[in-house]
């Protein structure tokens, strides 16, 4: 008597199944996405923050505002920072923080951190934050008036950076500027 694992479309089906398998194996390997700097999509409870840098754009005072970093770094002959989205991301989480809670904080900036160095090899980081300005130079010129964030903007180590502003129900601007060291 012959077994039903021995016939021939048993062993037929067993062997497109291998077959399918491999390929999706092969497929697998071949095709799954690598985590790169610029190109993913986390919300980690373990670090508390999400971080999606899908929905990130770069508004015109936003660039605005990365840009006047950047010349007044160049005058002092500093490197000029690289943006990065994901920065610009993590700093959109506590943009939306900050008008969520009616107040501007570094509340648990050490999550912001660990997210920076787990997700983009940050080696430092720091933040700045500010409330109600207009416009790009009134929010540079006031983090240079002040000496520990006109200190991190100045901060040579720094390499990347990146900005997130967004405006609450009153159409008052919150700010949260992010850099860090790779």
């Amino acid at each position: 008597m012959r077994s039903y694992f021995t016939t021939p479309i048993f062993l037929l089906l067993k062997s497109i199944i291998v077959q399918i398998s491999t390929l999706f194996l092969i497929s697998l390997i071949l095709f799954s996405c690598t985590k790169e700097e610029e190109v993913f999509k986390t919300s980690s409870d373990k670090i508390g923050v999400l971080i999606d840098t899908t929905s990130v754009t770069c508004t015109s005072i936003e660039t605005e505002i990365l840009d006047l970093v950047n010349e007044h770094r160049k005058s002092l002959g500093m490197q000029t920072l690289k943006p990065l989205t994901i920065i610009s991301a993590v700093a959109e989480s506590h943009t939306k923080y900050m008008i969520e809670t009616g107040e501007v904080n570094h509340d648990d900036f050490y999550l912001r951190e660990q997210a920076l160095v787990s997700e983009a090899g940050a080696k430092s980081v720091a933040e700045n934050v500010a409330y109600g300005y207009v416009s790009a130079s009134n929010a540079v010129n006031a983090w240079l008036q002040s000496e520990s964030h006109r200190n991190i903007i100045e901060n040579p180590n720094f390499t990347h950076f990146g900005i997130s502003i967004d405006t609450n129900t009153e159409g008052r601007n919150y700010f949260t500027q992010m850099f860090i060291k790779k």
